[in-house]
Parts: structure tokens; C-alpha cells; sequence
């Protein structure tokens, strides 16, 4: 079929527009009004389902691991005869690239400095301590590996099995088969697509918004030009651009170029840091974590006994788990769709074993780096990124190195790089799922529809920046996460029916 022939899904494209729309209208007019609400709906699912966001996440691990050893795990996707479209080190380099990269530049380094030195009440640590550090770095790998990567592995084996071996439609609904057969489609389809497109689109946004401060915030420290709202608009646009270009070339070009580079400074960063750094610390800081995080994985995953007080446990951990089951559902299409002539247990370890594995030993290289120096100043680097912003706890623990200021370069640029192709992947879902006659022979959306989202997620994320902060919309993308960890349940359910059939 003509891909210029292919229309507009209509039911799925409209409501979420509209809705965002309405959506920027309120958070520009009554900014303070509309965080007070996204905040109290938050505050609200976080108190009542907290539970189900940990014990869901768990779970998933549990199953996949089932799955993995399974016969199950045998299957091929798209069949016996099927080839695979990526060789495996692009497959592993688009997965990490497309899920958590662009955040993990960044966080890697932000994120322990307030565990450092705000730890939780309830644990009895010493801000700045040894044991305050351990927690850091434990917390680091509990938030960024494992356990996000089995929310998106589920989801991602529940489609690809549903769309290659089943021949169900690209489509969040189809994820659902499984348990719902012909009733996944229809309205309660077009209800799931609605839902996680609107999601997606806020916490695109978001991270958008993020990575603007970021790069800007780059760009100051670097060559010194002001970090002002002229350079953040520079900076959306020129992301924009290029990721709409990028996405209309289509997966054989954009996003595998720009995913190969991007590991490529992702792993010559680590070694450099790695040499140049506190290397003794490096380790010692990761044995450390490592201990605490299997030592403590069975209670803070399940909230039983952790001694972690509600509030931090709310703020932190419920909450990014929020945010990944908000980005998944969509996220899991698109890997999803790059899982052809691979099987079960190769998705898996693509998807959920080496990407886990590469962020810890990033987050113990990056983490541990800014643990040691911000300990050895006293809480120098916190208060540098309390001052600055979080964006810019990269490039203070690059000064305390050397040749830190050409590393600093090479971030920056990585940094882009993964804005890039983790908002060229995501439209390409968005797109294909707002389109008609998506499928495995056919699996690009017309380049207009890109365009649209593009346009439209640059011009959110920059007016609300902007005019109302990013606050408010980054909450109301986590409270997408509340409908969607219900379909990737049912997702789950079904791969457990699966699973069960196939023995």
C-alpha cells in the first residue's frame, strides 16, 4: 500500500489535541490554580495506589523471569521465517537510547546529591556520610534499572506478541488481546490510545522543557552566553527540527545513526570518567550500593518494613514509577516493533538484562564521581545544583576532573543526541498510532502527522516553560501514569496467560 494513502485516525488523534490544548490554556491563565489541582489529584493516587504502582512493578520482574526460562521464551517474533530488521548492537544501542537515556545524562549526577543530603527520615543517615552515599547509589540503581525496564519489557512483549504473532493492529488495545480477544478493539482501543497519547505527549513535553534548561544551562557554563528564554526557544527549535527530520526518514536512518553515535560518547564518557576520576572511589561506592540495593530490593520495592518514611517514599520512588508507567505504553510500541526475527528471551535481554546492567555500571561511574567530590567539599556540588538547577550538577562534577571542560562538551552533545532519539522514537509511535493501515509491511505514519506532533510538543513544552513552569505538566504526565498501569496489568495478565498456554 501507498503510504501517502494512509488517513487519519481520527478518534485518536483529535481528543488528546483538543485536550492538551485546553490543558496549556488553563496552566498559562491560572498557573498557580492549575498546580494546586494536578498536585492534589497526584498527592490523591499517590496515598490511595501507591501499593498497587510497587507490587505491579514487582510482579513484573517475577513474570518476566518466568517468561525468560519458559517455553515461551523460545517464540520468534514475527514467526520462524522471520529476519530481524537491527543487528543486536543497534537493538541494544536504540533501547537505551530511546528509554532513559537523555535522563540518566543528567540525574546520574543530580539524583544522589539529594539522597546524599537529604536522606529520608526513618533510616537514621547522616547527611554526607558513608552510609547516607550507600543508600545514594542503591537508590540509584532501584530507580533506573531493573525495575523501570520490567514495566517496559512487559509491556513491550505483550505487543510485539500480539502484533507479530497474532496479527493484531498497531495499537495500544492490542497489548489487551490476549485477555479481551476482538473486545480489545473498538472504543476500549481507541480509549486506551487516547489516554496514553495524552500522556505521552505531557511528559514529552516535560522532558522537553528539562532538556531545554539542560542544554542552555550547558551552554552558559561552557561559552558563557546567557541562559535566557531566547536561548531555550533556540534550543527547542533546533531539537524539534531535527528529531522531525530524523523521525521522517523512518527507523532504517535517523534514529540508528544518531542511536549508534550516542553510545558510542555514552561508553568513551563512562571510561574517560572512569580513569580520569576518584577510580577507587568509583568502586568502592558502587560495591557499597550494590550491597544495600540487594540487601534492601525485597522491602523498598514493596514498601515492607524499609523504614523510608511515606512522604519520601511518595516523592521519590511512587513517583518515578508513575512516570514510567506513563511513558510506557506507547514506548513499548516502538520497541515492540523492533523485536521481528528476535525471540522472547533475546527481547528480554535487550530490553531488560544489558540496558539495566549498562545503567548501573553508568550510574556507579557518574554517581559515585559526584558522591566523592560533593563529600570531599562539604556539600559544594549541592549547593552549586540547589543554586543552578539540577541540569547543571553534570557540569560541576566535570570541573573537578580533568579535562573536564572538553567532557563537558561531549555531554552536552550527547545530551542532544538523546533528546533526539528519544522524541524521534515516541513520535514515530504517536504518529503511527494516530494513523489507519499501520502494519509490520507498512509501519511508518505519513511524515505530516510527525511534523504535527513535533510542532506541537515544541510549542507546549517551550509556552509552558515559559509562562507557567514545567512543574504542573510534568505532574499531570505522571497522573497518565495511573490509567496506564492498569492496561499494562491486563498487559501482564495476558503474557501470564500466555505463558500458562505454552506449557
Amino acid at each position: 500500500m501507498n503510504l501517502n494513502k494512509k488517513s487519519l485516525n481520527r478518534p485518536v488523534f483529535y481528543p488528546p489535541l483538543i485536550t492538551l490544548i485546553l490543558t496549556v490554556i488553563y496552566g498559562i491563565y491560572s498557573p498557580t490554580e492549575f498546580l494546586d489541582t494536578v498536585k492534589s489529584a497526584n498527592s490523591w493516587i499517590l496515598t490511595h495506589f501507591g501499593w498497587l504502582f510497587t507490587w505491579s512493578s514487582f510482579l513484573f520482574l517475577i513474570l518476566i523471569l518466568a517468561v525468560y526460562f519458559s517455553p515461551l521464551g523460545k517464540t520468534k517474533f514475527g514467526g520462524a521465517d522471520a529476519k530481524p530488521s537491527l543487528n543486536k548492537w543497534t537493538w541494544f544501542a536504540i533501547a537505551i537510547c530511546t528509554t532513559t537515556a537523555s535522563a540518566l545524562i543528567f540525574w546520574a549526577c543530580a539524583e544522589p546529591l539529594y539522597h546524599l543530603n537529604t536522606p529520608p527520615d526513618g533510616l537514621n543517615l547522616i547527611k554526607g556520610s558513608k552510609e547516607a552515599a550507600a543508600f545514594s547509589m542503591s537508590t540509584l540503581f532501584m530507580h533506573w534499572s531493573f525495575t523501570p525496564y520490567g514495566i517496559y519489557t512487559v509491556a513491550g512483549l505483550a505487543f510485539a506478541h500480539s502484533y507479530y504473532n497474532l496479527k493484531q493492529p498497531f495499537s495500544v488495545g492490542s497489548m489487551l488481546y490476549p485477555i479481551f480477544k476482538d473486545r480489545a478493539h473498538g472504543k476500549l482501543s481507541h480509549a486506551a490510545d487516547i489516554i496514553c497519547l495524552y500522556a505521552l505527549i505531557l511528559g514529552m513535553s516535560a522532558s522537553l522543557g528539562g532538556g531545554m534548561l539542560a542544554i542552555s544551562g550547558g551552554l552558559e557554563t561552557n561559552f558563557s552566553i546567557e541562559n535566557s528564554s531566547n536561548l531555550r526557544l533556540i534550543a527547542c527549535v533546533v531539537i524539534v527540527v531535527t528529531f522531525i527530520i530524523s523521525s521522517a526518514t523512518g527507523l532504517t536512518r535517523g534514529i540508528r545513526f544518531f542511536s549508534n553515535v550516542n553510545i558510542s560518547i555514552f561508553i568513551a564518557l563512562a571510561i574517560l570518567v572512569f580513569i580520569l576520576g576518584p577510580t577507587k572511589e568509583i568502586l568502592m561506592s558502587a560495591l557499597a550500593g550494590t550491597k544495600d540495593y540487594l540487601i534492601n530490593f525485597l522491602p523498598r520495592s514493596l514498601d515492607i518494613k524499609s523504614g523510608i518514611n511515606n512522604e519520601w517514599y511518595n516523592d521519590w520512588t511512587i513517583f518515578y514509577l508513575a512516570n514510567w508507567f506513563a511513558w510506557a505504553p506507547i514506548t513499548s510500541l516502538f520497541l515492540g516493533r523492533l523485536a521481528v526475527g528476535y525471540t522472547v528471551r533475546q527481547f528480554i535481554n535487550f530490553n531488560l538484562l544489558f540496558p539495566s546492567l549498562f545503567t548501573i555500571i553508568w550510574m556507579s561511574i557518574f554517581g559515585g564521581t559526584t558522591l566523592h567530590f560533593d563529600i570531599l567539599g562539604n556539600g559544594e556540588l549541592f549547593e552549586y545544583m540547589s543554586q543552578f538547577g539540577e541540569g547543571n550538577a553534570m557540569y560541576a562534577m566535570f570541573s573537578k576532573i580533568p579535562f573536564g571542560g572538553i567532557m563537558s562538551l561531549f555531554a552536552l552533545a550527547m545530551l542532544f543526541i538523546a533528546f533526539i532519539t528519544a522524541a524521534d522514537s515516541n513520535v514515530s509511535a504517536m504518529s503511527a498510532l494516530s494513523s489507519k493501515d499501520i502494519n509490520p509491511t507498512n509501519p511508518e505514519a505519513p511524515i505530516w502527522i510527525k511534523i504535527t506532533w513535533g510542532i506541537l510538543i515544541g510549542t507546549v513544552s517551550f509556552i509552558m516553560l515559559t509562562y507557567a513552569g514545567i512543574d504542573g505538566i510534568r505532574i499531570l504526565s505522571v497522573l497518565g501514569g495511573f490509567p496506564s498501569m492498569f492496561l499494562i496489568v491486563i498487559a501482564a495478565l495476558g503474557l501470564l496467560r500466555l505463558l500458562i498456554l505454552k506449557k
